[in-house]
């Protein structure tokens, strides 16, 4: 039979998958493949063929172990060849036993240069060891972790991770350096996708500058915190970055203490944001965020462990973390806050650039709320709730937003600050601020 022949035929009717063939294979072991590929032999049609070799390649890559894979889909050959029979050839470039790179990398209102060096599938089944240097204009670490997916289910992976970071935060004339180890275990169910993890780090802090504030020297020294969390997410949105639709739900709880240490606390806190796309290409997006944490004993909580408010990324119109408790110009963190925000996005007047560049760039009209305090957890429920909602800080405004691919985003703002309490300190007109995580 002529190849075009069978190929006509095979088109309009059953086929079975007698063989799949890995072309470049190296160090990767065959048990890890085989659980990428099995959806395939399952395949009852050529279109399915198709797409389940499709959705097969883009598991092979995810790995992270091959640097390009292409499928092949052809008719069986040989003398066990069925006439229905297909044959599927993955032809697959495996990545160098090290490699480097060197990027920059945008936080949440800082950037900063990471340089690395990966040994990736390091015993055959995708494991990878990293090393990691970043310098920033705020934070300076050194981090080796070692990750370990679970075979057939990428999503349940393990890992270890050493660390070292060096941090400043001239809002509280703090310097913190943390040396740590952590373990932590990621797995989905259903919707969801959980992360256990247990960390322990010996914490330095010390004054930044000579003017610190008292309470603030009084936090210098070292600690011990080892702590376990647990955080889940739920995330349907389009983008991270600039979501045009879906919904977003983090909620995560630390317990310190328990498994040693000499700092002791219960810290939970939570994020929701959903979006809704209008009409003329317009989303008007809403966010919510609070947390609290109470310390366990008689030693009252630490600077380096509670929230912060305020800024480009959280409530505009205050300077960065500038809201709330504070001494002598030195902020101090709270045990309690929310903060909420109501944004419309739309495009560009007169849609400049438009399915192009212009497509980066979106108008910007919010109004942002929230307070961060300390409570009296002998109080109840009712006065705290009470405590939150006084003096509550607001602001709005309107601006631009520039989208960098799915990296970070830029905002300029005109804000204007409403609410301010004495101590705050504002940034009343343009404010500028770059970052991932944006309320």
């Amino acid at each position: 039979m002529e190849p075009e022949a069978k190929q006509e035929i095979l088109e309009n009717k059953d086929v079975v998958v007698q063989h799949v063939h890995f072309d470049g294979l190296g160090r990767t072991k065959d048990d890890i493949i085989i659980c990428e590929i099995g959806e395939v032999f399952k395949a009852r049609n050529l279109i399915e063929v198709m797409r389940k070799s499709h959705e097969a390649r883009e598991k092979l890559l995810r790995l992270g172990i091959f640097r390009q894979v292409d499928v092949l889909i052809d008719t069986c050959q040989g003398e066990d060849a069925l006439p229905n029979g297909l044959d599927v050839t993955f032809e697959v470039t495996e990545l160098r036993r090290l490699t480097g790179s060197y990027n920059t990398m945008v936080g949440n209102n800082e950037g900063s240069m990471v340089l690395g060096l990966k040994l990736p599938n390091l015993l055959g089944r995708a494991e990878k060891v990293t090393f990691q240097f970043s310098y920033g204009t705020k934070e300076t670490s050194y981090g080796l972790s070692f990750f370990k997916p679970q075979p057939g289910n990428f999503e349940r992976n393990f890992s270890v991770n050493l660390h070292k970071v060096t941090g400043q935060f001239p809002w509280s004339s703090l310097r913190e350096t943390d040396r740590g180890v952590s373990a932590e275990l990621s797995f989905p169910i259903w919707r969801t996708c959980h992360t256990v993890k247990w960390e322990g780090v010996w914490r330095e802090l010390g004054c930044l500058s000579r003017t610190a504030s008292f309470a603030v020297r009084k936090e210098s020294g070292h600690s011990l915190k080892s702590s376990l969390s647990h955080a889940m997410v739920i995330d349907s949105r389009n983008s991270s970055i600039l979501p045009r639709c879906g919904t977003l739900l983090k909620v995560n709880q630390e317990l310190a203490g328990y498994t040693g240490g000499d700092v002791s606390f219960i810290k939970e806190d939570f994020e929701l944001q959903l979006n809704k796309q209008l009409m003329l290409d317009s989303v008007i997006s809403a966010s919510l965020w609070g947390g609290m944490l109470v310390p366990i004993g008689d030693k009252p909580s630490s600077i380096a462990d509670r929230f912060y408010l305020g800024g480009p990324t959280s409530v505009r119109g205050f300077s960065m973390h500038s809201i709330g408790p504070q001494s002598e110009g030195d902020y101090l963190g709270g045990e309690a806050y929310w903060a909420g925000g109501l944004h419309l996005y739309s495009p560009l007047p007169f849609r400049p650039g438009q399915g192009g560049f212009g497509e980066l760039f979106r108008t910007h009209f919010f109004l942002n709320a929230g307070n961060l305090c300390n409570l009296n957890y002998g109080e109840g429920p009712k006065a705290h709730l009470q405590k939150l909602a006084e003096c509550i800080r607001w602001s709005y405004g309107a601006g631009i937003v520039l989208r960098l691919g799915n990296i970070a985003r830029l905002e300029l703002n005109y804000c204007i600050p409403m609410g301010v309490q004495r101590g705050d300190r504002i940034c009343d007109g343009v404010q500028f601020g770059a970052g991932i995580r944006f309320l």
